[in-house]
């Protein structure tokens, strides 16, 4: 097997393509033949060593893959060989194979394509644990979704609008906004052409209305983070998702008093792991979202995996919509 090898967590030049011995099963793992893995930003923080997941070098980074298995351990019984398959181990996917324990894999349907099939854990369980969990948003309401035509930007639309709410997605380009009424947003804002002062707000109450979005999904902070606070709803929900601009913002606390405002945390992976049950059925039901064609991660651009470092390059330039994806022959 090859794999893109970490040995040195200070950047994407210190990655290499490196020949390993192909690992074998353990009783409860499977070994997978990776056909496709999915860029989050996550994984170029991570080899930057700038994520608060810091594993331990030398590592093989890539947080999320599917494939098809081709060999089970012993007491493997859910799986067998030539399932199809996702995962989401937190690294190994920039590789050809990957050894992982059976109860981290998601059987997948059929007719579901694995570029696909790799684009779609990560993003849509954030949104979909971000907009049903911990906002609790309902038809009708207006969700404002910042950063919108990213990999979980773009699946929060499409989550938002399986629930009939509004959408109003901001983007920094008119070929972002573009692709994010592509996807059924209602509404856009380019922030490129506003200051993160007034002509946002102006251009939020624009759109959303006088009184504000009911909801604002948050995955990039920054310089917009506090008009965007100051203009939402009465009894609002901020989603603070993640923070793709590279800067965590400071809110002043009378903002969400004077609004009667919650600051809400979205952390999906601590969720899913303190509560399972949960978890389950929430990808028990994108899953059949999935099938009945009511989401589709929108994977707009693929590299062979060997071509690691100029995906990365094109995700640190913010130059992609939607999802980026690494394909194995």
């Amino acid at each position: 097997m090859f794999a893109w090898r970490c040995t040195d967590p200070t950047g994407v030049e210190n990655l290499s393509w490196t020949e390993l011995s192909t690992p074998q099963p353990a009783a409860d793992e499977v070994l997978i033949e990776i056909k496709a893995a999915s860029l989050n930003f996550p994984d170029l923080l991570i080899v930057q060593n700038k994520y608060q997941f810091k594993p331990t070098p030398p590592f093989v980074p890539g947080a999320e893959f599917a494939g098809v298995v081709t060999a089970c351990g012993s007491e493997v019984s859910t799986l067998k060989v030539g399932d199809h398959v996702a995962a989401l181990p937190s690294v190994g996917a920039f590789a050809t194979h990957a050894c992982i324990k059976a109860a981290l894999c998601i059987p997948l349907p059929v007719n579901f394509p694995l570029p696909e099939a790799a684009a779609f854990i990560m993003a849509y369980a954030t949104s979909h644990h971000a907009l049903i969990d911990r906002a609790q948003l309902l038809a009708g309401e207006t969700v404002l979704i910042l950063g919108a035509a990213g990999g979980v930007g773009s699946s929060a639309i499409q989550i938002a609008k399986a629930l009939g709410a509004r959408v109003v997605a901001a983007a920094s380009s008119a070929e972002k906004c573009a692709f994010c009424r592509e996807l059924g947003a209602d509404d856009t804002i380019d922030y490129s052409i506003h200051t993160p002062d007034t002509t946002l707000r102006d251009a939020i109450k624009s759109t959303c209305g006088a009184g504000g979005p009911h909801v604002i999904y948050d995955p990039v902070g920054g310089a917009f983070a506090e008009p965007a606070f100051r203009s939402i709803a009465w009894r609002g929900r901020y989603l603070v998702v993640g923070f793709a601009s590279g800067e965590i913002p400071k809110l002043p606390f009378n903002l969400a008093l004077l609004k009667g405002a919650s600051l809400v945390g979205v952390f999906w992976g601590d969720f899913a792991k303190r509560e399972a049950a949960a978890n389950e059925a929430m990808m028990a039901e994108l899953l059949r979202w999935i099938q009945a064609g009511t989401i589709k991660p929108p994977v707009q651009q693929s590299f062979t995996m060997t071509d690691l470092p100029k995906a990365f390059d094109v995700m640190a330039r913010r130059a992609i919509n939607g999802k980026l994806v690494l394909t194995n022959p």
